[in-house]
């Protein structure tokens, strides 16, 4: 998949904007981001050491969580990744040249609710016809 079509996918979602954060293009809910482009630095590509890091164009997405994280990587989708740096952090990398284009489109509607889910109601930007994660009721006693 190019940058170009997952740039024009995840922008078609409701409430997304473009812009830029830490420098790279990211798509956003409010000013939430959920999906950016992600080079490498040169401290990435130090830490690859005699190993040969992905080519082409990286995008990383939110995740849920640390364990959607670990769930995603464990499904070893091709192209799906991630780097020391993102150790600890609810995202994963997907080297786009090598990924297909329906796993990278499930990934950037997973990251767009996991994020448009705790946008305010207000904004009109909440994923529709999702089911809300709702606290048990407590029973009295």
């Amino acid at each position: 998949m190019k940058l170009d079509a997952a740039a024009t996918f995840a922008g078609k979602l409701p409430g997304v904007t473009v812009g830029a954060k830490w420098g790279n293009r990211t798509w956003m809910v409010g000013d939430r981001g959920f999906a950016w482009q992600r080079p490498f630095s040169k401290a990435d590509i130090k830490r690859f050491g005699d190993e040969t890091p992905p080519a082409g164009d990286i995008l990383a997405v939110k995740v849920e969580n640390l364990d959607a994280k670990d769930a995603l990587l464990t499904m070893d989708l091709p192209g799906f990744f991630t780097i020391p740096h993102f150790n600890g952090y609810a995202a994963v990398l997907i080297a786009l040249r090598v990924a297909r284009v329906a796993d990278v489109r499930a990934a950037i509607t997973g990251a767009w609710r996991t994020v448009a889910d705790d946008t305010p109601v207000s904004s009109g930007t909440r994923a529709p016809n999702r089911a809300r994660r709702r606290r048990p009721a407590r029973r009295s006693r």
